[in-house]
């Protein structure tokens, strides 16, 4: 039987409260202010990009951590860039910046295990993806 993920509930205002069901934390997401919004929170297509950073990311970890390798302190940088006809998300550009010291065979393989995360194979292969690695 499928368990449900999270809950939405429209707010008004262009507003919505996202509870995710096993922990009870939640997303606030508003329309942003060049789409009839207020800008006041995450919009539903910042979440989109934002969740891809957060899943290379996370996935990164779990490779770093099946090495013994500690990741912490990489930062990651989102930009979305939206098209037209229809109103899409056209470009997700996140600079990952990894602040310590690695060698070529590490730096490879974290590279290659981002490209491979659930969100960057979910998306449609038509929206460009740009993963750059600034090591630092």
């Amino acid at each position: 039987m499928e368990k449900i993920t999270s809950k939405v509930v429209y707010l008004g205002g262009l507003r919505t409260e996202a509870t995710h069901q096993k922990s009870g934390n939640q997303i606030i997401t508003d329309a942003p202010t060049d789409n009839n919004g207020k800008g006041e929170a995450f919009s539903p297509t910042d979440t989109v990009a934002t969740a891809l950073a957060s899943c290379a990311l996370t996935i990164m970890g779990i490779k770093a951590e099946s090495m013994d390798w500690d990741i912490s302190g990489i930062t990651a940088e989102v930009i979305k860039v939206m098209g037209t006809g229809p109103r899409r998300i056209s470009k997700i550009k996140i600079d990952f910046k990894i602040p310590f010291k690695t060698d070529d065979k590490q730096r490879k393989l974290l590279e290659n295990t981002a490209k491979t995360c659930p969100v960057f194979m979910s998306l449609h292969p038509d929206m460009e993806k740009e993963l750059n690695f600034i090591w630092e």
